[in-house]
């Protein structure tokens, strides 16, 4: 490697690298941007009907909305994120106000021929407040990967090195807390069905989704250090790389459900192994050989990522829990209560666990009348876990909560065919494109970041150039995704 490539690989390494983050009601402020959009968009579609015929005009709208805000709020309007959400917040109360658009008959949208005929309402429904939640972290995910190497990325949101909070940070958490929410699904379904699986059994079935993660992450390994790509050691380790992480999860989730013969819930599990994981930091010396011990063989040189993982389990299993009461149709299924008292109820379910995390949050982080621990994302500690599980409840709660008073047609529907066509009124064509082909998409972002940092400078690049990349960035992966999504193809990785 000559000298000027290895000059600029170590610029980039100690750009993308940050020391102390940012603080927490910021990022917060930055990441509430997206349901602020979820707003704005709800109020033009159930009063103005605006995105039932999707042409170019509603695609670009749902494009600004739903990618590029999120985008201006980590680029532009970093420094005014508070602005931003007052500019989509006015004119969706403007729009508001004005004389509802009465749908017309011909301008339902229509329903895949796959929808089930039958009255018989699914037990475990897709509900667009998940959809849009879901695909609101993996659009956040795909924008930070590639603009965090732009100048343009305020440091602060970078992963900070060991202790403090960024917006990196919370969305690699917040990731895996997704993935967790999904995973409840197919727990509740063995449930419905009154079947148990052996746990051997369940454990080598979950080998079938880690596999080609592993796989993955062992391409990431081989590309990066066979195009001497920049990269931040501390972050994971010398080999180990977030597909690694991700890879691991689903055997670990399988073994420790084991666990829940004598844990009360997932919840319950998360905090046990989480809280363990924090003794040993703090008892013995863990946390040092983590944090400063020398790389002198595999273990040492991914502590990291592999120390790390147990903290990512817990976030995955606190995913989980939420999951398990969030995608039911009914929290209580013997409950004969209407629509609209299963829907409320719900909405004080997701407050009070919010509540809970956020509480446990305040008392491991506040100094005088709790533990005075400090949040690492490096570690995945405690208090990482518990920011992140408190976040994600939040976020799920301000989605429900839109859903449910633009939408109630989706929860009050009668039968399959009403709930599909208002499922599909109440989702953006974006989020339900992005939300089908997820992990597909991440790696065309990864491709594409790759390909943008091999044929650039990114650190040079100015404002006006960056947004452009940027936003053609965004732009090729939502395209992509939609054109995928228009197709009907679903690529399972």
């Amino acid at each position: 490697m000559s000298s000027a490539a290895a000059t600029l690989k170590q610029q980039k390494e100690d750009f993308v690298s940050n020391l102390s983050g940012g603080p927490v009601g910021e990022i917060h402020a930055v990441a509430f941007v997206a349901p602020v959009a979820v707003l704005l968009w709800s109020v033009l579609q159930s009063r103005q009907s605006f995105f039932q015929r999707y042409g170019l005009l509603a695609f670009t709208v749902d494009y600004f909305l739903n990618v590029v805000a999120i985008l201006l709020a980590k680029t532009l309007y970093s420094d005014f994120p508070l602005l931003l959400s007052l500019l989509l917040a006015v004119p969706a109360t403007l729009v508001y106000v004005l004389p509802p658009n009465a749908v017309s008959p011909k301008r339902k949208p229509k329903v895949p021929p796959s929808a089930d005929s039958k009255n018989k309402l699914d037990p475990l429904p897709l509900k667009p407040f998940l959809t849009s939640y879901r695909s609101f972290m993996l659009i956040s995910t795909i924008i930070a990967i590639l603009a965090v190497d732009f100048r343009l990325f305020p440091r602060r949101f970078a992963k900070v090195e060991t202790w403090g909070t960024s917006l990196m940070d919370l969305g690699v958490g917040s990731f895996v807390f997704s993935a967790g929410v999904v995973a409840a699904r197919p727990v509740l379904k063995e449930r419905a069905e009154g079947r148990s699986m052996p746990w051997i059994r369940r454990i080598l079935g979950s080998l079938r989704h880690s596999i080609p993660l592993l796989v993955l992450g062992i391409i990431r390994l081989l590309s990066v250090k066979g195009l001497d790509y920049a990269e931040h050691v501390s972050e994971y380790g010398v080999h180990w790389n977030f597909f690694f992480t991700l890879g691991l999860l689903p055997p670990f989730v399988a073994a420790s459900q084991a666990a829940l013969a004598f844990v009360p819930s997932h919840a319950a599990l998360a905090l046990l192994i989480s809280g363990s994981y924090q003794m040993l930091l703090e008892t013995t010396d863990l946390k040092a050989y983590i944090l400063t011990a020398p790389r002198v063989d595999l273990i040492s040189m991914n502590r990291e990522g592999i120390y790390s993982f147990i903290g990512y389990l817990a976030i995955f299993l606190a995913g989980q829990d939420l999951g398990m009461f969030v995608i039911p149709r009914k929290l209580n299924p013997r409950s004969n209560s209407s629509a609209g008292v299963q829907r409320n109820t719900l909405i004080m379910t997701l407050a009070v666990w919010t509540g809970v995390w956020c509480g446990l949050y305040a008392l491991s982080t506040n100094y005088k009348y709790g533990f005075a621990l400090v949040v690492s994302r490096r570690l995945a500690n405690l208090p990482y876990m518990l920011w992140v599980a408190a976040f994600n409840s939040a976020l799920v709660l301000a989605l429900c909560v839109i859903d449910s008073i633009f939408f109630p047609a989706f929860y009050n529907a009668a039968d399959p065919k009403s709930e599909k066509e208002a499922y599909l009124t109440a989702t953006s064509r974006i989020l339900r494109a992005y939300n089908r082909n997820g992990l597909a998409l991440f790696l065309l972002a990864n491709l594409l970041t790759g390909f943008v940092n091999m044929t650039m400078n990114t650190l040079e690049a100015n404002p006006l150039v960056t947004v452009v990349i940027l936003v053609a960035y965004t732009l090729a992966v939502t395209s992509a995704a939609v054109l995928l999504d228009s197709y009907n193809i679903s690529i399972r990785v």
